[in-house]
């Protein structure tokens, strides 16, 4: 009996932990495909706010969680339309002008739930989704094969965002953009749309990591509900060495860890309570410092693009 119960808690433990690396997963391959064009976008945790609320509240009104997903995917590409417009076109410092995006996005969203929702209000969110024969393999099964959707499309993008970057001509033009946009430019490359389209397609990842939180596991909208995840997600990057199969294991280093502590707190277990809670910053902060460098980084990360000019 105790070795079932214990078998209980692991499946529990590694599905919550798939379930809870799905907004860093999302986040940080859209921010890897930011990069990798030379730009890094610092307001991601504003754009995961606002596709937040926007999908919680498109899944209040029309009653779709669907819909709710379209209308977080629409706000990020705005947001991203929106960073790319003053990092790219005016050719802002990029730093300052991801924070920037990040506070408009946070403070935009908290007005707006309160202007037009105004309290803790409940939505049906995105269920379960059993995948035939394949949940039904002991172990295994329930862990990785009876998820939602968006748990599904974050696991399915790691392989697809890896042929897409090193299998395509659009990513092969994205990493030579990254690393020398002037050679790219003389090719016929146009580096500004690249990184148009890049910012664009991050934040509607980064949207979507944001929905996930209210319509795929809290089933609600509160203020901070990112909870700094954005951040995290950008640190996965780097720790990913700006590769999706890294951001995999770095995303699920760190949600493990999360679930770890999460089931400690749940059962009662002799832990002191806060090293639980602090245990997945500690697990990553461990882990960006093993892997710190900057030798696999794009060669234009940062440099605003003059055409005629080298950097």
């Amino acid at each position: 009996m105790e070795g079932v119960m214990n078998s209980a808690i692991i499946i529990s433990i590694l599905a919550t932990g798939i379930r809870l690396a799905t907004p860093y997963l999302l986040a940080a391959l859209g921010e890897m495909f930011t990069q990798r064009s030379g730009v890094y976008n610092l307001g991601v945790e504003g754009i995961m706010m606002m596709g937040a609320f926007a999908g919680f509240f498109a899944t209040l009104h029309l009653g779709s969680p669907l819909l709710g997903i379209i209308a977080s995917l629409i706000i990020g590409a705005l947001m991203g339309l929106l960073m790319a417009l003053v990092s790219v076109t005016f050719k802002a410092e990029q730093g300052i002008s991801g924070i920037g995006l990040y506070m408009f996005g946070w403070g935009l969203s908290g007005l707006l739930y309160r202007l037009y929702v105004g309290g803790i209000t409940s939505i049906n969110g995105l269920r379960e989704v059993k995948i035939p024969l394949l949940s039904n393999i002991p172990f295994l099964g329930p862990i990785f094969f009876n998820q939602n959707i968006l748990v599904y499309t974050a696991l399915a993008l790691v392989p697809l965002s890896g042929f897409i970057l090193y299998k395509t001509s659009w990513g092969l033009n994205v990493r030579a953009v990254g690393n020398k946009p002037e050679a790219a430019d003389t090719l016929g490359v146009n580096v500004v749309r690249i990184r148009y389209e890049c910012l664009i397609v991050g934040s509607m990842l980064a949207g979507l990591a944001g929905a996930f939180l209210t319509i795929g596991q809290a089933n609600m909208y509160a203020d901070n509900i990112t909870a700094g995840r954005g951040f995290i997600a950008i640190a996965l990057v780097y720790f990913g060495r700006w590769s999706p199969w890294g951001i995999l294991l770095g995303s699920l280093l760190f949600s493990m860890a999360d679930s770890f502590q999460s089931m400690v707190q749940v059962l009662g277990i002799n832990f002191p309570y806060e090293l639980a809670v602090i245990l997945p910053y500690v697990v990553t902060i461990v882990a960006l410092a093993i892997s710190f460098g900057r030798v696999w980084a794009p060669a234009a990360l940062g440099k605003p693009f003059q055409r005629g000019t080298r950097g």
